[in-house]
């Protein structure tokens, strides 16, 4: 009985704090926040998850994992081109961070830190080095097929799926556009990305 109690009230925990993250980004949330939107005291959230920080990194993990999981057989099929890959991976990865917005702050966060010490995100981005898909652009790259080294191509598409989440909030508050149309225009975005890389790719 103690254990599904302590299940449940981390899970609680874990449901409040991604709708507020969510909703009010990372910076403006406190943990009295998340309390009072899971209904228990703050000294419950400090006990399973010790601080913000930890509690949003936990569920960051979460997310890292969810995405990886969809993406990495993807990448690792050696029966499916570049293009389709593209396609496909663009979806996923737009998908996923629409669920979670502030993921792109959190990576960004990271990387402007210097340390990028989130283990779970080191450990993934040293399995796509290792992936199909990988291979996949070296060959091109060696084989004269593209003109561009494969880093770039991996810019590219991080930067347009990035950018536009990165300019969310500031376009929401000055009322450019309704959460309703940005998720219009990232439906829209997760055609247009693969058909922008085609044509790079294939000149």
């Amino acid at each position: 009985m103690s254990l599904i109690t302590e299940i449940s009230t981390e899970e609680k925990i874990k449901r409040a704090a991604r709708k507020i993250f969510t909703k009010k980004g990372f910076l403006a949330t406190t943990i009295r926040d998340i309390a009072t939107e899971a209904d228990i005291n703050v000294a419950s959230i400090n006990y399973y998850f010790r601080s913000k920080e930890k509690l949003f990194e936990f569920i960051m993990d979460e997310t890292i994992g969810r995405l990886f999981n969809k993406i990495e057989p993807v990448l690792n099929n050696e029966n499916i081109t570049v293009d389709e890959k593209i396609a496909i991976c663009v979806g996923y990865y737009i998908d996923n961070i629409l669920e979670n917005p502030d993921f792109v702050f959190f990576t960004v966060s990271e990387v402007m830190s210097g340390s990028l010490n989130n283990l779970a995100m080191i450990n993934k981005m040293k399995s796509l080095e290792k992936s199909h898909f990988a291979a996949q652009l070296k060959h091109l790259y060696t084989a004269g097929k593209i003109d561009f080294h494969p880093v770039n191509l991996l810019w590219n598409v991080s930067g347009m799926i990035f950018f536009p989440f990165l300019t969310r909030p500031r376009m929401l508050e000055s009322a450019y556009f309704t959460s309703k149309e940005f998720i219009a225009l990232m439906q829209e975005r997760k055609k247009m990305i693969p058909i922008w890389m085609k044509q790079i790719i294939n000149g």
